[in-house]
């Protein structure tokens, strides 16, 4: 078997019609299960999801599944990180000389936005375009439903490294 090398330049085949068609679904479905507060209903869209996951990996080759997983687990999980980190600071009060810096913002307001660009951003993907960039909001976004379905996931992160499939196994 192949090395994957240079994971930035690796042919992977954003452009097939048909994942591309299979990734618009998957990413309705997330964010419909993310958007969801009825956990009854939260819970149907998250078997959903996890079985449109299985069945768009089940598309890819070996290779493909490698360079997938891996980028969602390293990239997707860092806008994940960006967000909650963002959320965790969301009430700190910063000192006075850095509230008056010109591009200040809030900490909250930031939280709000880095969430909502996000799951805006899956929204408005397309794999063909967009290409590798729509790893980091599909991997952020997977990151937020894991919060929801497995609380404890991020837990165990760094011992089940380089996929994000176990914590999808059900």
């Amino acid at each position: 078997m192949e090395t994957i090398r240079g994971c930035g330049n690796y042919p992977f085949p954003f452009d097939n019609p048909e994942l591309g068609k299979s990734f618009t679904y998957l990413s309705y479905v997330l964010l419909a299960a993310l958007n969801e507060p009825a956990l009854r209903k939260f819970k149907a869209l998250a078997r959903q999801y996890i079985m449109g996951r299985k069945e768009f990996f089940a598309q890819l080759s070996p290779d493909d599944r490698k360079y997938l997983s891996f980028q969602l687990w390293k990239e997707g999980i860092a806008r994940y990180v960006q967000i909650k980190s963002a959320e965790a600071a969301a009430n700190y009060q910063p000192t006075p000389e850095y509230a008056t810096l010109l591009d200040y913002e809030t900490f909250e307001s930031y939280a709000r936005e880095a969430r909502s660009d996000t799951l805006g951003e899956l929204k408005r993907a397309d794999l063909a375009i967009w290409k590798r960039v729509v790893i980091y909001s599909l991997g952020a976004s997977e990151g937020l439903l894991l919060d929801r379905v497995h609380p404890e996931w991020n837990q165990r992160y760094f011992s089940r490294l380089f996929t994000l499939d176990p914590y999808f196994a059900y």
